[in-house]
């Protein structure tokens, strides 16, 4: 029979129980899973049993229940989208359960739930043979509802031996989301136990305690964590975290849920020191402050017990609850912040732990996302760098400038003038002051073009006359001797080398080269002042301020340079 026909099935049976729904003014659903018959590990009995017995207790509390029985992923995944489908049908006055028995793992601080047919023979399998946790809270509060309740018998020894030593023992701390209920059958990073029985010591607990009238579902869970600890040999310790906005009981009252309303809720949320637990627990025999420790189950509260009774008989199992608790606490923070410090922290205080290998993976796996994360980050700072980004600078027309005659004067501007002291000038160095608006010439910053009066020569080494207008060079025969060398102006000789005008260079025809004298160079135009021409300062030099030259009919006279 396939779980849409039990799930109908179900549906048509506990419509009886919808009258009773009526009366407690809210709508009560429930989904019962039951894991038994796994294809690749042994079968659990005992799900299958406690499946049905939780089933029929939440239908004798008002429960619309939904039975779906040795459910494979595929199937798991879409009873729990057809039941939160089903909620929100009913409306934002629902009170949403789901109870899971089976087997349950957490790989890297997450929870997973087993499906029958899956096969996990590595770590890396559990994630896509099982399903999250954290997926059923997700569907279970993207649905309006008045309570979400999640009960997990899931605990049981771990089948997959391959995968024992590196994903921890137990399950992992979860915080239940606002309105939600989170219950576990024994405490995060530790095992439970199937029984002997017909069910489960959890489920024997749930089914009794959870007959009593108008108890709460919180205090409920309490007195079944005490009864569970005494029916395992005080080896089994359930465990809830709960952020319920209201008040739920399976069998409330009127009187109840009235005094249930009046109650202040963020005292459940309330952190008491070890001396406050101190003072409470002083007047009490052992036993009762046993039990009240083990029904709060907080660590501040285990640890006001050692202070007090250090010698009992239950000191050690408080130790070991502590360090256990200290320790998967400390596992659950360094999962939550996720970089290398905090694995780092974790592993310098608890390096033999049940988590140590899982804790160096995942150290190895966040510095690699840190260094991931660092190369995008520079490689994005890179692409708004002024320097790589950095607009191309608006064009500017070409600047001019005034020709303005210089003058001894001082002006209020800074730097010393060539034609004046003290602070005065034009600009620094300047020594030009305006004395009156003068005829402005307009010429372009670019200065003059220098000429390089040289010989011009012919390719194939003919001596061609220069122009007219580009003098002949002062022969470097006069003055430009270099002393302790051959003269270069007879046979170019070098020493043991032939020469080069008698032979040639290795037997090439040599070339006669011409004597060179220096001719004076007169000035063959007077040049005229006219309004379009003027006298240029150039400055353009870096050794230094160029002699005055003038330009005058497009010919420049003056000393070479």
């Amino acid at each position: 029979m396939s779980y849409r026909l039990l799930i109908k099935v179900a549906a048509l049976a506990s419509t009886c129980f919808i009258g009773m729904s009526h009366a407690l003014g809210e709508t009560r659903m429930a989904l019962v899973i039951g894991n038994s018959n796994y294809a690749n590990v042994t079968a659990l009995p005992n799900p299958a049993n406690d499946a049905k017995a939780v089933a029929k207790f939440l239908t004798s509390a008002g429960f619309q229940v939904l039975q779906a029985p040795d459910l494979s992923q595929s199937d798991m995944r879409r009873s729990i989208g057809d039941f939160a489908g089903m909620v929100a049908d009913k409306g934002p006055d629902t009170v949403a359960l789901v109870f899971y028995a089976g087997h349950g793992l957490q790989v890297d601080g997450e929870n997973y739930l087993v499906p029958v047919d899956a096969s996990i023979e590595r770590e890396s399998d559990v994630p896509l043979q099982a399903m999250r946790l954290a997926d059923l809270m997700n569907a279970l509060a993207a649905v309006p509802s008045r309570a979400r309740i999640v009960i997990l018998d899931a605990c049981r020894n771990n089948p997959f031996s391959d995968i024992n030593k590196t994903t921890g023992r137990g399950l992992a701390i979860v915080d239940a989301p606002t309105g939600s209920l989170v219950s576990y059958s024994t405490a995060p990073g530790t095992e439970a136990q199937d029984g002997d029985r017909e069910n489960s010591p959890f489920t024997t607990a749930l089914l009794k305690v959870g007959q009593t009238p108008s108890l709460p579902v919180e205090q409920m869970l309490k007195q079944v964590r005490l009864a569970v600890n005494e029916a395992t040999n005080h080896q089994q310790i359930p465990w809830e975290s709960s952020s319920l906005t209201s008040d739920f009981a399976f069998f409330p009252s009127g009187q109840t849920k009235l005094a249930s309303a009046a109650a202040p809720a963020p005292e459940r949320a309330q952190t008491r020191s070890a001396e406050a637990w101190q003072k409470d627990l002083k007047s009490r025999t052992p036993r009762e402050a046993y039990e009240i420790v083990i029904r709060e189950d907080k660590v501040e509260a285990y640890e006001a017990y050692l202070t007090l009774y250090p010698a009992q008989s239950m000191a050690p199992v408080m130790r070991s609850i502590v360090e256990r608790r200290r320790e998967v606490i400390a596992w659950y923070n360094a999962v939550t912040i996720n970089t290398t410090a905090s694995y780092d922290a974790f592993l310098a205080a608890y390096a033999n732990s049940d988590f140590s290998l899982t804790a160096h993976r995942l150290a190895e796996r966040a510095s690699m996302r840190a260094l991931f994360n660092g190369a995008n980050a520079f490689a994005s700072a890179a692409l708004t760098c002024p320097c790589n980004n950095q607009p191309a600078p608006p064009v500017t027309p070409r600047q001019k400038r005034a020709d303005l005659t210089p003058s001894g004067g001082s002006g209020a501007g800074g730097g010393n003038g060539a034609g004046g002291d003290g602070a005065g000038g034009g600009g620094p160095g300047s020594g030009l002051t305006v004395v009156s608006p003068p005829v402005v010439t307009e010429v372009y910053e670019d200065p003059p073009v220098r000429v390089r009066v040289r010989d011009w020569r012919h390719r194939h080494g003919d001596w061609k006359k220069p122009p007219s207008r580009y003098p002949d060079p002062p022969s470097r025969t006069g003055d430009k001797s270099y002393p302790n060398k051959p003269s270069r102006i007879g046979d170019k000789s070098y020493g043991d080398k032939p020469s080069r005008t008698a032979g040639g260079k290795w037997g090439k025809p040599g070339r006669i080269m011409p004597t060179r004298t220096a001719t004076a160079v007169p000035p063959t135009r007077t040049p005229k002042p006219s309004f379009n021409r003027g006298m240029i300062y150039n400055r353009g030099m870096a050794m230094g301020p160029r002699p005055m030259m003038f330009r005058a009919g497009g010919f420049s006279f003056g000393r070479r340079f």
